[in-house]
């Protein structure tokens, strides 16, 4: 993965989720052999919760400081992370040894798999409008941007948006089985909007890679993650950080001058 995915972002994360078509059975020697097996590869793997919904994660300690891997098990999907790798090959060493192992501790088949996700996140740390800066930034002067714009002809003031968070799909196949997804995630509420009194959050620049099973011919499920991983490096290198990351983080070190 590219080293460079963090140093136009103020934290850069990843992660996958394999959804399945028949619920997960928690059995209790299947998960702690599952757990201990990826223990054996990143000893740091140490904290293991179990929710009241049911979800169970195993987590690296000292869990919120700092680069850490994460996998969690839901009732219909089996989830895993790194926030902030601190190595280009983190992600996918981590993701290789989850998939390579669920299927022979948790009983899982081909038939069972609905969909993979691999994504990417870009977190901006912005205290201010997070949607205005999105659409004047990522709308410009579109026809989209023109409807978003904040000048107002009329007699009423100026307009200012309260919600741009803009979603983008595309099909990377003819038979629109494998996809890729570009998304803004604002965190403005109107009541900041309103008193103008903004916190300092988080908006996330979200680049999801997915993949539907059941269509023709498939990949072992490691070969499959290698291959939405090298998809997702080059559409993060060559759209999603210039198109969208950098500008927004240009914008936001511009209103801090």
């Amino acid at each position: 993965m590219d080293a460079q995915f963090g140093a136009p972002c103020d934290d850069f994360h990843f992660s996958a989720r394999l959804f399945l078509k028949l619920p997960l059975s928690n059995q209790r020697e299947s998960v702690l052999h599952f757990f201990e097996r990826l223990q054996r590869e990143f000893p740091r793997l140490t904290h293991m919760r179990h929710r009241d919904d049911g979800v169970l994660i195993l987590e690296e300690d000292e869990p919120g400081s700092g680069p850490r891997r994460w996998v969690r098990l839901d009732q219909r999907a089996l989830r895993f992370g790194h926030f902030a790798p601190g190595d280009t090959d983190d992600p996918a060493k981590l993701g290789l040894v989850v998939l390579e192992q669920a299927p022979y501790h948790l009983t899982l088949s081909p038939l069972d798999w609905d969909r993979l996700e691999v994504v990417f996140g870009f977190d901006l740390e912005y205290r201010g409008n997070h949607d205005q800066l999105v659409a004047e930034v990522l709308m410009g002067d579109s026809l989209v941007g023109t409807l978003l714009s904040s000048d107002d002809p009329t007699e009423t003031g100026k307009f200012e948006a309260i919600d741009c968070q803009p979603y983008f799909g595309m099909a990377l196949t003819p038979a629109c089985d494998l996809q890729a997804y570009f998304e803004v995630k604002s965190r403005t509420s109107t009541f900041e909007v309103r008193s103008r009194e903004f916190d300092n959050q988080i908006i996330t620049v979200y680049l999801t890679l997915r993949k539907y099973f059941g269509y023709g011919d498939s990949r072992p499920l490691t070969d499959e993650f290698s291959h939405m991983l090298e998809i997702g490096e080059d559409l993060a290198r060559h759209r999603v950080i210039p198109c969208m990351v950098k500008p927004l983080a240009d914008a936001i070190a511009a209103r801090l001058q």
